[in-house]
Formats: C-alpha cells, structure tokens, sequence
C-alpha cells in the first residue's frame, strides 16, 4: 500500500485520464454481450471507472489507496466506490454482468491469484464475464530482479510482479470458458520510463456454472 499510495502521492493521475486501450477493446465486447453492471477491482483515481460510468454502465469500483480513491471521488461521481483491498471481496452482495480488472492480477502471488479470482467468480451472475489484462512474459522487464516465484520478479522494490504466458492465464481462467485471449499493446508514458509499450496478455471469458 506504501508503495502505491507514494506513487499517487507523487504522479496524481498517472497514467492521464484517457482509457487504455484495452478498457477500449473490452467496452466493444461488452456492448456486443449486452452487460448493464460492472464490477473494477483495482479502481486506482477513476480512469476506468470513469470510461464506462459515462457509457452508462452502472460500475462499482474497489481501491485500496486511499490516496488514489479521493482522487477518483472527485473525477468519477458518478461511479459506486469502495475502499479496501481486492483480496477482501466482497464488500456487498451484488452480482456483476461482468469484471473489467486491468494489470492487477500480475500484481498478486500465486495464493493470492487463486483467492482473489475466486472472488470474483463468486462475485459473477450467472453466465458473468470477465475482462482481464495482465503483463505477458514478452515485457522487457520479464526475468529482471530477484526471483519470488516462478515467472514472478521483483522488478521494482516492493513491488513483485508475475508474467503470463498463454498456458498460465489458461490455467489461472480454468473455471471459464475463454472467448478471446491475445497479445495487446499498450503505449504509456508516464514516469522515468518517458514512452513506452507494454505487451499485455488479455482475456476475456464466460463464467463456468461450477466452479
């Protein structure tokens, strides 16, 4: 939590306040399925929120930076906002059409994936989707840092992070039956990185009935 509420501290709205491109791709499949309510864990100051709240999705969004979710209160009003940590859920008893989470999950090890995705399938309608981005094992900082567990490395201190490849968001989405998964690149610029791509692993997938 220090880590990131220094980094929204410092930067503001770090990332600008445009969508990803990836909240671009997954609002064309959401249309396309007819989804009403959204569920965004990893909330961050609202950028995303903000996207589909003015697409007129009724979005809730979950931040643990408290500093990152005065932000969002006061650039996203009209969006449902909770504070408190992902590996919490959940924080009330509604059903999501559908969970937009964008490059959280590669933040989480390995027990914490397993808990946190499992949350959000129990956090699903019936016949729910999800839309998830995570980092791939084609990024340049891949193998970069010491090793915390397989595919995971501390490539910035106090921040682990755990590279996908197409097996492992497989294995990871198990409980679901995948529509699309693919590379996706990201352009950023946004600290002493200056400009950058991110090459993102992405997926998107129809809830299983059983877990």
């Amino acid at each position: 939590m220090e880590y990131w509420n220094n980094r929204f501290s410092d930067k503001g709205k770090i990332w600008g306040i445009e969508p990803s491109k990836a909240a671009k791709c997954a609002l064309k499949l959401f249309k396309k399925y007819k989804i009403n309510k959204i569920l965004i864990p990893g909330a961050g100051y609202g950028r995303h929120t903000k996207f589909f709240s003015t697409q007129n999705y009724k979005v809730t969004g979950i931040e643990f930076s408290k500093i990152a979710l005065n932000i969002a209160k006061k650039f996203d009003p009209k969006s449902t906002l909770i504070l408190g940590s992902v590996l919490d859920m959940p924080f009330n008893e509604e059903k999501y059409d559908a969970i937009f989470c964008h490059n959280l999950l590669h933040l989480l090890l390995e027990n914490e994936r397993v808990s946190f995705l499992e949350k959000c399938y129990n956090q699903l309608k019936v016949n729910g989707f999800v839309f998830f981005t995570v980092f791939s094992e084609l990024e340049e900082s891949f193998g970069k840092g010491a090793t915390i567990e397989e595919n995971t490395f501390e490539s910035k201190p106090f921040r682990p992070t755990h590279y996908f490849t197409e097996e492992d968001i497989l294995n990871h989405f198990k409980s679901y039956t995948v529509i699309k998964t693919n590379i996706l690149k990201e352009k950023e610029n946004h600290g002493d990185l200056g400009p950058h791509t991110h090459k993102l692993r992405y997926i998107f997938a129809l809830k299983k009935l059983e877990f």
